[in-house]
C-alpha cells in the first residue's frame, strides 16, 4: 500500500518543534497511526488498545512512561488516562521530551487533556482523506461513486470493499465505543437512531421528532447526538444569526464526516443507486460540507461554518465566518448551471454589509471565478 501524504503533516511537524506533546484525534480508521509512524519512524510505538499493554500502563503509569523513553507514540491514549498526569510531570521537568498521542474517543481524551496538559499540548484533528489529498487522478471518477465509496483509507488506499468496510466499522463502533466505553444500553434503538440521522442529513434537526420516532426521550437524543459528535461520526452546523429583522431558523443542521458511512446507513448498496435516490442532493451537500471541514482541520484551524435560513424558506447552504466578514456558499448537485442557483446568496449580499464573496460549488463545469466544479474547488 502506497502512503498518501496528509496535508495536516506540515502543521504537526511545525508544532512538534515547540510543543512537548502532540495530540491527534479523529475517527477510528482515519489514518492517525499511519501518519504518526510515518512522521516519527524512530519513536517508540505502543498501542493501548492491546490489553497486555493497557494493563501494564494501568498497573504502573510512571514506570510505563519511563520505559517508553524520551520520544514515544502512544496510540489510543484515552484508554489509560492516568498516564497524562505522568506525562505532564515529565515534560515540566524536561521540555526536550516528545510524546505523540492519538485517540478516537474525544469524550474522555479531551477532558483529561484539558485537565493535565493545558499549555503543553498541540491538538489536531485528522479526518478521512480529502479530495485534495487524493488528487484528480482518483477524484475524476463519477461523483456518485466517490460519495458511495467515501474517503476512509481502508477503502481508498487498501481497496477494501465499501459495503464490508462500513458494516464492520459500524459494528465495531457500536459494540466497542457505544456499549463498552459509553455505556449505551439499548443498542438496537441507538443503531436505529444513527440510521435516522443519515436520513436527515443536511436538513434541520428536530430532536423531538427523532425522540418520538426512536421511542426515547429528547434528553436521550441529545446524549446520543453528543456521542456521535465526540466519536467523529456527525457534526452539527449552527444557524447564522444576522440582524436584518427576519425570523431566522434556530435549529442546527446535521452532517456526517464521511459520505461512505452515511450512504451505507441509508441502505445504499451500489453507487448507481445514488443517481435516482431522493437524498442525492443532500448527499452531495454533505460531501462538500465535509470537505470544507477537512480543509480547516488540515490547516490546524477550528472550522467556522454555519448556515443561513429564514422561516420564509430563503436559505444559503454554508456561511463561513472570517475576521473580515462572511463568505457565502451555495451547493448544488446539478451538472447544469442555472442563474437561480445564486439568487439566495445575492439576496443575502444585498441585505448584509459584511459579505466578502459568494461562491457556487456544483457538479458541473467551472465557468467563472465564483462558480466551481467541486473537484476544481477542492483539488487545488
Amino acid at each position: 500500500m502506497e502512503y498518501i501524504n496528509r496535508i495536516i503533516a506540515a502543521k504537526v511537524m511545525e508544532a512538534h518543534q515547540s510543543f512537548p506533546v502532540i495530540l491527534i484525534t479523529g475517527p477510528r480508521q482515519s489514518g492517525k497511526t499511519t501518519l504518526c509512524r510515518h512522521l516519527f519512524p524512530t519513536y517508540k510505538f505502543v498501542n493501548l488498545e492491546l490489553i497486555t499493554m493497557r494493563n501494564r500502563a494501568n498497573d504502573d503509569p510512571e514506570g510505563f512512561i519511563n520505559w517508553l523513553g524520551p520520544c514515544a507514540i502512544i496510540d489510543e491514549a484515552h484508554n489509560v488516562p492516568d498516564i497524562l498526569s505522568v506525562i505532564q510531570a515529565k515534560v515540566d521537568e524536561d521540555r526536550s521530551l516528545r510524546y505523540i498521542l492519538t485517540g478516537s474517543s474525544n469524550f474522555a481524551l479531551m477532558r483529561n487533556v484539558s485537565q493535565s496538559l493545558a499549555g503543553r499540548v498541540a491538538v489536531f484533528t485528522l479526518l478521512p482523506l480529502s479530495l485534495e489529498e487524493l488528487g484528480k487522478e482518483y477524484t475524476n471518477r463519477p461523483t456518485d461513486q466517490l460519495e458511495y465509496t467515501g474517503f476512509y483509507p481502508g477503502v481508498v488506499a487498501c481497496g477494501q470493499p465499501a459495503d464490508l468496510f462500513y458494516e464492520s466499522y459500524l459494528s465495531t463502533y457500536i459494540e466497542r465505543d457505544v456499549r463498552d466505553l459509553l455505556k449505551v444500553k439499548n443498542l438496537n434503538k441507538f443503531e436505529h437512531f444513527v440510521r435516522l440521522c443519515a436520513g436527515r442529513v443536511s436538513s434541520e434537526l428536530n430532536a423531538s421528532a427523532l425522540a418520538t420516532e426512536v421511542g426515547v426521550s429528547s434528553v436521550t437524543i441529545a446524549e446520543w447526538l453528543s456521542i456521535l459528535q465526540a466519536s467523529f461520526i456527525v457534526f452539527p452546523l449552527a444557524p447564522y444569526y444576522a440582524n436584518i429583522g427576519k425570523r431566522l431558523s434556530k435549529r442546527p443542521k446535521l452532517y456526517f464526516y464521511d459520505t461512505g458511512l452515511m450512504t451505507h446507513l441509508l441502505g445504499i448498496t451500489t453507487y448507481e443507486q445514488l443517481e435516482t435516490h431522493p437524498l442525492r442532493g443532500a448527499v452531495f451537500e454533505n460531501l462538500v460540507t465535509a470537505e470544507m471541514m477537512k480543509t480547516a482541520y488540515n490547516a490546524g484551524q477550528r472550522p467556522s461554518l454555519c448556515f443561513y435560513r429564514e422561516n420564509s424558506g430563503k436559505e444559503v447552504d454554508l456561511v463561513q465566518e472570517t475576521a473580515s466578514g462572511i463568505n457565502l456558499f451555495e451547493v448544488k448537485s446539478s451538472m447544469t448551471y442555472r442563474k437561480d442557483f445564486i439568487a439566495n446568496m445575492t439576496y443575502l449580499q444585498d441585505n448584509l454589509s459584511n459579505v466578502n464573496n459568494c461562491t457556487l460549488i456544483y457538479d458541473g463545469d467551472t465557468i467563472a471565478p465564483d462558480i466551481f466544479n467541486f473537484r476544481d474547488y477542492f483539488c487545488h
